[in-house]
């Protein structure tokens, strides 16, 4: 039995919500980059990066290539990186939205000289 559209789609918005991995995918959208170079950009104990840095292959966003002793990882494909710069443009409507009323409020309090 198959799982319907919307059950996967709510597994990937679960995959994507912790923190570290979204700061992975950021990382990796600038370039592949090897765990040291993750650790050293991420606050986070190496064996916890290594758990997200599994997920994140098992399920397609990351790929993993032995380079001699080394591993570099890599985005999987443009899919996620426009995932991220869709989440980038909703968070920014949303934000730019908060500024206005913000500007607002502050309009009217000026306006009525309320403290």
């Amino acid at each position: 039995m198959s799982v319907p559209l919307y059950e996967a789609k709510a597994e990937l918005f679960r995959l994507l919500g912790h923190p570290v991995r979204i700061r992975v995918l950021e990382l990796l959208q600038v370039r592949p980059m090897q765990v040291r170079e993750l650790l050293a950009e991420i606050e986070v104990e190496a064996t916890g990066l290594s758990q997200h840095l599994a997920v994140l292959r098992r399920s397609g966003m990351v790929t993993a290539q032995r380079e001699g002793s080394t591993v570099v990882y890599a985005l999987a494909g443009g899919g996620v990186a426009e995932l991220l710069r869709a989440a980038r443009d909703l968070l920014t409507q949303k934000l730019s939205g908060q500024n206005e009323l913000l500007s607002e409020l502050l309009a009217e309090k000026l306006d009525t000289g309320v403290r």
